[in-house]
């Protein structure tokens, strides 16, 4: 009877084995997947999309901030002090995490449906930005901020994390 329970062990092991090993392999791919889907890793986010062709709309701005997408007319800019003043139309904070799922969901969905004319969406590191996250009252990534040129907050924050679409956002502070 021994060398049967040692038997239903070793098999029960096993499989546990294989099962973590296939979700492993399969989170790994998602990650891929995910990040090749919002145009490379964060770490080596560029200015401006690779298959761009010159002249494009995508290519990065002269000013200091680099530019991440301009698919619709709008801007989608990484935080810089000044981007706020400079930017024209209507000016929303993202406040973004790398290691955040929905932070990454937004980004992607920002990235490919492009912002709407008139509005610049700045991408702030959530991580980095303790100071602008304490001064807009940002206590969870995902957190959208419309504020005016002068960088005073126009209302209420929006947290998009139960819905990380750029629908959500530009509907909630509509």
């Amino acid at each position: 009877m021994n060398k049967r329970i040692l038997a239903v062990i070793v098999a029960l092991a096993v499989i546990v084995i294989a099962a973590v090993s296939i979700v492993a392999v399969q989170n790994s791919n998602d990650s891929a997947d995910s990040t090749a889907s919002v145009g490379g890793s964060a770490a080596s986010e560029s200015s401006s999309e690779p298959d761009a062709p010159e002249g494009s709309e995508t290519e990065a701005s002269t000013d200091d901030s680099a530019a991440i997408a301009n698919d619709g007319g709008g801007d989608y800019v990484d935080y810089s002090p000044s981007v706020i003043a400079d930017a024209d139309g209507r000016v929303i904070l993202f406040f973004h995490a790398t290691w955040c799922p929905q932070c990454v969901s937004a980004d992607g969905d920002i990235t490919a449906s492009g912002v709407p004319s008139g509005i610049t969406i700045v991408k702030v590191d959530y991580d980095t930005n303790q100071d602008l996250r304490a001064e807009y009252g940002v206590t969870q990534q995902t957190t959208f901020v419309e504020v005016d040129s002068s960088g005073t907050k126009v209302q209420d924050n929006f947290v998009a994390y139960a819905d990380p679409s750029l629908n959500a956002v530009l509907t909630a502070l509509n």
